[in-house]
């Protein structure tokens, strides 16, 4: 939870009298909307600038990304063509590669 507060997943929690922090129902509900993001392939910094939105999320899981729900969909387009990028170069790179490679037994 404070990997998460520090950078600015989570908004600073409730304290105690003692000190100790404390976490309600919302607390839980945000932190398993942000874990899904991240197993969804999103970065912190992605999560992070749509933080403020997360709230906005109905239950504990995210809806349909083409949703009208979805609050998080320009972050997450963002981040479809990053990774589509990064799949075309790595398949350029690899065809590259493969081509200075000659097979076994074709000599």
């Amino acid at each position: 939870m404070r990997f998460y507060e520090e950078r600015g997943l989570m908004p600073p929690p409730a304290r105690s009298a003692t000190g100790q922090r404390v976490y309600g129902p919302r607390d839980v509900t945000r932190v398993r909307l942000i874990r899904q993001l991240l197993e969804r392939g999103l970065t912190i910094e992605d999560v992070r600038s749509c933080a403020d939105r997360l709230e906005l999320v109905q239950g504990e899981t995210l809806p349909p990304h083409n949703s009208s729900e979805c609050s998080v969909s320009g972050v997450v387009a963002r981040r479809l063509s990053v990774l589509d990028a990064e799949i075309a170069r790595l398949t350029a790179l690899r065809e590259n590669l493969a081509g200075t490679v000659r097979p076994a037994g074709q000599d």
